[in-house]
């Protein structure tokens, strides 16, 4: 069990450091808003 769990962290980190996971989040934390609506990118 404990050797499955370091083994997900270590895929999980050289993924990382391959570049091949992204943020699906799209940066949504710091858009800025009017009114509580998001801003349009133009």
């Amino acid at each position: 069990m404990g050797l499955g769990i370091l083994l997900l962290f270590l895929f999980i980190a050289l993924a990382t450091a391959m570049d091949l996971i992204a943020d699906s989040r799209d940066s949504a934390d710091w858009k800025p808003t009017t009114d509580g609506l998001r801003a349009g990118r133009y």
